[in-house]
């Protein structure tokens, strides 16, 4: 039996769909990792430039500082510890994403797979079926071909 098998047609269009349908969670599911390292590049580069400003201001202001520099320096520091904990929140937000987004990866992955499955089932069962009914024939046709040699040795035999 092929694929053409008219029994099958709904089996294929279930199967083309779930495909179809796994296709787009990986599509969502990269795009959801691309985020991901977007917001994982931006927390290191925020927290990489807060590192390099507390080394300048050390350096700059070891010497000496104003109580008005100092007040401004934790201040904008402030701010950007902010920054790098609320980008850190995002990162762990994203972190989540990617994860409910391989989860429905892995369902979908599962329901192609079960698709799959009932389709080499119901071919199993055509190509039994078929089996079958080939095997019917030769019988039947080894039964008339014995019953005919039957026939035509009993002819000889009375003629």
């Amino acid at each position: 039996m092929s694929h053409t098998d008219p029994s099958l047609s709904p089996l294929m269009a279930l199967l083309g769909q779930a495909e179809r349908e796994r296709d787009d969670a990986v599509g969502h599911a990269r795009r959801a990792e691309t985020a991901q390292a977007t917001a994982q590049g931006q927390a290191e580069q925020l927290v990489a430039y807060r590192l390099d400003y507390e080394g300048r201001y050390r350096e700059k202001f070891s010497r000496q500082a104003s109580i008005d520099q100092f007040q401004t320096y934790q201040g904008f520091m402030g701010r950007l510890s902010l920054a790098v904990d609320q980008q850190q929140l995002m990162v762990a937000n994203a972190a989540r994403r990617v994860e409910a987004a391989r989860a429905v990866v892995r369902e979908q992955e599962l329901r192609v797979a079960s698709v799959r499955k009932l389709i080499e089932r119901r071919l199993a069962e055509l190509r039994l079926a078929a089996d079958r009914r080939d095997q019917k024939q030769t019988d039947e046709f080894a039964s008339r071909a014995a019953w005919n040699r039957l026939n035509e040795d009993r002819q000889s035999a009375s003629a």
